[in-house]
Parts: structure tokens; sequence; C-alpha cells
């Protein structure tokens, strides 16, 4: 069973990391995040869960401005051709549903299947806002904090300019 937003929160709580999360009709897209937010200041993210021609499995965690083109991503993570992993993988690996893709979800990869790629421009950013897997909340972390949680949950991120 995987992780819910309650066991996340418990977790962070055990990190000793502070967060605030706030609630809101659920999310789908960067623009429905854009429209609905206002001014909420620091970073907001775009997660792509991609699999390559290998089968390896990407969480790329980037600023939603950026425009990613997957046809070269590839050759900047130095992966095989990427597409994006199916549905019932995402619910299998990161335990979400699509729509609710967040570096939060690592908690439920127990056997670090997926590298997680973080966005310089993004982490770069304080505060960082992300779903606390359901699109219907946002929770507001420090970048510090958001890498101690990562590597809590067995995962070393790289970290990498994806602009340009």
């Amino acid at each position: 069973m995987p992780a819910s937003e309650a066991d996340l929160m418990a977790r962070l709580a055990d990190l000793g990391i502070a967060t605030t999360t706030l609630r809101h009709p659920p999310l789908f897209t960067v623009e429905e995040s854009q429209r609905h937010r206002g001014d909420l200041p620091g970073g907001h993210a775009k997660n792509l869960f991609l699999k390559d021609k290998k089968g390896a499995l990407w969480l790329v965690v980037a600023r939603e401005d950026l425009k990613l083109d997957l046809n070269r991503l590839d050759g900047r993570l130095g992966s095989a051709r990427l597409s994006f992993g199916k549905p019932e993988l995402l619910l299998e690996v990161l335990g979400v549903v699509p729509g609710s893709v967040t570096p939060f979800a690592l908690i439920n990869d127990t056997t670090q299947r997926v590298t997680v790629v973080l966005d310089a421009g993004l982490m770069a950013q304080d505060p960082l806002h992300f779903h606390p897997l359901t699109n219907e909340a946002t929770t507001r972390i420090a970048g510090p904090d958001l890498l101690r949680f990562i590597a809590a949950c067995g995962h070393v991120p790289r970290t990498l300019r994806l602009e340009g």
C-alpha cells in the first residue's frame, strides 16, 4: 500500500522538516496551478515520470516554465530514448496517479528504481512547492529540506541545469 499524505507528513515531521500545506481543488496541469495560486512566492515545478528505451525510470523535477524536449533530454541525462511512464507503472513505483507526480512520492520508491534529476534553476529558488501525494494540496518546503527528504528515501539526486 503506498504512503498516504498523512504518512508523508509524519515522515517529514520525523525528519524535523517544517512544511506548510495549502488545500485547493484538484490541479492537473501547470496552467491550472498558475491560475489558482496567484502570487505564491517561490519555485513551482513540473514533475515528469519517464521511462527510457532500456527500461530505466526517471523522475525529472524542473521549473514549471522550462520547456523540456524529450528528444533532447535523453542526451542531457545520458539515458536511452525517453517517453512518459504509463499510469500503471507510476502507481506501482511512486504510488501516485497522473497529476500528482511529485518528489514527495519517492517515499514509495523503497527499492530506488527511479533516478531523480533536479533542475538547478528550480533548486536555486526558495521555498519550493509540490503536491503532497495528492493534487488537491500544495506543500511548501525549503530546498535543503527537500534534499534531506530525498536522501532519507534512499535516493541520491542529480542536479543539472536543464535549460538551454
